[in-house]
């Protein structure tokens, strides 16, 4: 940051690029050729998939899009289904999803070429969101890597995101994730029903809190060095439907598959049963970008039947009696029902021991040497960072510190928070972020 801060407004890419480069370097050097080359090919793939109106020429674009997309999509099913134990490229499935978005842009006449190399490979691997996103379209920061503004208030504004990412990610995602660490060490035979819900609730907080703190870290550093990422989560747990929930989760990942794959199938103007058609598709792609095992599969299609049964309801009117008086309350419960359950398809990945925990949540499976109390145990544990990660999953919390970031309490606040995780990152060791792992 100390060199970009120094570096001319003409030269700030190439700062940009070798420190992104070196800081890829240091936590993969196996894997940095790998992206060097990708960042290569897709560079010169571009170049010729521009518009040019001549019917020889339209049929050489699809040649060339069709060997980008086979050339990106099977690297990167190579590695995540092909190359047994030989580890995931950090952020291939980003930075892959971020190239197909710009050869498809232009493809489509949406987006010029992009001649000066040094900039769309700054834009490939830029660091901030290089490992886990969010996933930013060419479109949305072309403008600011042509030219932007280094400034010591944007490095103010940054730091103080990067710090409440990092509070997100140290002080709830870490502490309360240890529960459903314990709960995989006792064994899912070995805990009571209730226990099964609260460690669920909370792998369901640590997710969240984990990607959300990095999107947010992303966003900060980002605006210290001149850009403007997008939102990546809005408040998902406030949502009333599956359907919301996946509006508000990961939303760069979410509005890449709408305009990717969901519209260009149809969307949803061509009647409800090919609208439920290409949700499966959406949902299919989408569990098989997170991983190989059967219990992906199942978490998507739980959520595919979700938000198609919730369109059905919609269309049927039988949302209605539920939008006044307390029963408003109650799609919310299902939310905060339901999605738990999700979680937990997602982060059990074999299938007998996913069946044990779902018939322990429901209590079908009878429970082996069940500790009694143990239930009672976690809560006296954990029941202060539960009811801190409640709080912190409303609006609450991002008002407060909307409200709060640019007076002297708030600034004090934040620079406490931010030595406080350093001393916890001290004290604590490694902890690597979730979605390094996809």
């Amino acid at each position: 940051m100390a060199v970009y801060s120094l570096t001319p407004k003409r030269a700030k890419n190439v700062t940009l690029l070798s420190g992104s480069l070196l800081f890829y370097a240091l936590g993969s050097p196996k894997y940095l050729l790998l992206l060097l080359v990708s960042v290569v090919v897709n560079y010169l793939l571009g170049l010729h998939l521009e518009q040019k109106g001549r019917k020889k020429g339209r049929k050489l674009r699809r040649i060339i899009f069709i060997v980008a997309l086979s050339y990106n999509v099977g690297l990167l099913a190579v590695f995540k289904y092909g190359v047994g134990g030989a580890g995931l490229p950090p952020g291939i499935s980003f930075y892959t999803f971020q190239i197909l978005s710009y050869l498809a842009d232009v493809y489509r006449g949406e987006q010029k070429r992009e001649e000066n190399f040094l900039r769309l490979a700054s834009y490939i691997t830029m660091f901030p969101q290089l490992l886990s996103g969010p996933i930013v379209g060419y479109g949305e920061i072309r403008g600011r890597l042509g030219e932007r503004e280094f400034s010591v208030s944007g490095v103010q504004e940054g730091m103080k995101l990067f710090t409440m990412g990092l509070a997100s990610k140290v002080l709830l995602a870490d502490r309360v994730g240890l529960l459903w660490q314990e709960v995989q060490v006792t064994g899912f035979e070995s805990i009571s029903t209730p226990l099964s819900w609260i460690a669920a609730i909370a792998y369901s907080m640590k997710i969240y809190f984990d990607f959300y703190g990095y999107s947010l870290m992303a966003s900060g550093l980002g605006r210290m060095l001149g850009f403007e990422l997008p939102e990546n989560f809005r408040n998902p747990y406030m949502a009333t439907s599956v359907r919301e929930f996946y509006r508000r989760w990961h939303m760069s990942l979410g509005r890449w598959f709408t305009k990717y794959v969901y519209i260009p199938l149809g969307g949803n103007r061509r009647g409800e049963f090919r609208t439920a058609c290409n949700l499966l598709a959406v949902w299919a792609l989408t569990s098989v970008w997170h991983g190989s095992t059967a219990n992906f599969l199942v978490w998507g299609m739980l959520l595919w039947l979700a938000i198609v049964a919730e369109r059905q309801l919609k269309a049927w009117g039988a949302g209605r009696w539920v939008e006044r008086g307390p029963g408003r309350v109650l799609p919310h419960l299902y939310v905060c029902i339901f999605i738990p359950v999700t979680w937990v398809c997602f982060a059990v990945t074999d299938i007998s021991q996913l069946q044990i925990y779902l018939g322990r949540m429901f209590h079908v499976i009878p429970g082996q040497a069940v500790g009694a109390g143990d239930w009672q145990k976690a809560l006296s544990d954990y029941g202060s960072l539960l009811a801190a990660g409640a709080v912190a999953c409303t609006p609450a919390v991002r008002n407060l510190f909307r409200k709060g970031k640019d007076t002297l309490p708030g600034i004090l606040i934040l620079a406490a928070l931010f030595w406080l995780c350093v001393w916890r990152l001290q004290v604590e060791g490694h902890n690597p972020f979730m979605y390094l792992q996809f």
